[in-house]
């Protein structure tokens, strides 16, 4: 399992590396338009519909978004989309978690898919808009979901348990604790001075999502990662919610080692548009 999962973090490192560094963002924005008809696929099929039904889905996705970065949004202010999808994800997350699988699986299965596309369509917006104003303020978007990840799976291996004395959402996903919340907040935290401190704005042209300190203020700004930081673990969430209202354990197979897409980019869904609205607010 390590060794695939290693072997597939290779590959896919060896396709996105040079998009992040290409000088014009369309290899990047269409390589994650792949990943994500990818996981409409998925998401149809997590959400009952047979394969011929969820290629259409997926197909749909895809053709939207393409839609909208011939048309030229990339290029202009979505301001109102990142209130709109903040707003949605804040209170739309908080509705289903507390819900349940049970409640989930009662949606009508169209409503679920549909909810899954416009999720995964506003995300490439997101990721792409993000690549076109700059690689920096991509890759910090990008590391602070990896280092929340990161921080709360080791913290939550080493301290799960200890301090809190119940879980985080036992009937979604027992294995996440509140030592994990906790410990993804101190990661990103991390970052975010870091990041500030090796100053590579002057190296990549265009500030980062760190850079936003300056116009917030410290306290606004450490309310602002902790902010991204439960969303990217309300992402998570969400996605091992639909997972379970499907009985299945992994999205897809077609990441060995991995899982599926979603299983990869569950915690960016709410996080990319919310980023967006921090930075351009």
């Amino acid at each position: 399992m390590l060794k695939q999962r290693v072997i597939t973090a290779l590959v896919l490192l060896a396709f996105f590396i040079p998009t992040f560094f290409y000088k014009e963002p369309e290899p990047f924005c269409a390589l994650v338009l792949l990943l994500v008809a990818a996981g409409a696929w998925e998401w149809a099929r997590l959400s009952g519909f047979g394969q011929t039904a969820s290629v259409v889905a997926a197909s749909v996705c895809a053709l939207a978004c393409l839609g909208i970065w011939w048309s030229g949004w990339l290029a202009q202010s979505l301001r109102g989309l990142w209130w709109a999808s903040g707003l949605a994800w804040v209170l739309g997350v908080a509705w289903v978690l507390h819900g349940g699988v049970s409640a989930w699986a009662k949606y009508d299965r169209r409503l679920r898919l549909l909810i899954g596309l416009l999720v995964l369509s506003i995300a490439w917006i997101a990721a792409a808009q993000a690549r076109v104003m700059g690689v920096n303020l991509l890759l910090s978007i990008l590391a602070l979901s990896w280092a929340a990840d990161i921080s709360a799976y080791f913290v939550g291996r080493a301290w799960g348990g200890r301090i809190f004395s119940s879980k985080l959402a036992p009937s979604i996903s027992p294995g996440k604790s509140w030592e994990g919340v906790v410990g993804g907040v101190l990661g990103v935290l991390i970052v975010a001075l870091f990041w500030q401190s090796i100053d590579i704005h002057w190296a990549l042209g265009v500030p980062s999502l760190y850079s936003r300190a300056e116009q917030w203020g410290a306290p606004g700004f450490v309310l602002a990662l902790v902010l991204l930081t439960a969303m990217s673990v309300a992402g998570d969430l969400m996605e091992s919610l639909v997972k379970r209202g499907a009985g299945a354990k992994d999205s897809s197979g077609l990441l060995p080692g991995h899982g599926g897409v979603l299983d990869r980019l569950d915690a960016l869904l709410p996080t990319l548009p919310l980023a967006m609205l921090i930075c351009t607010a």
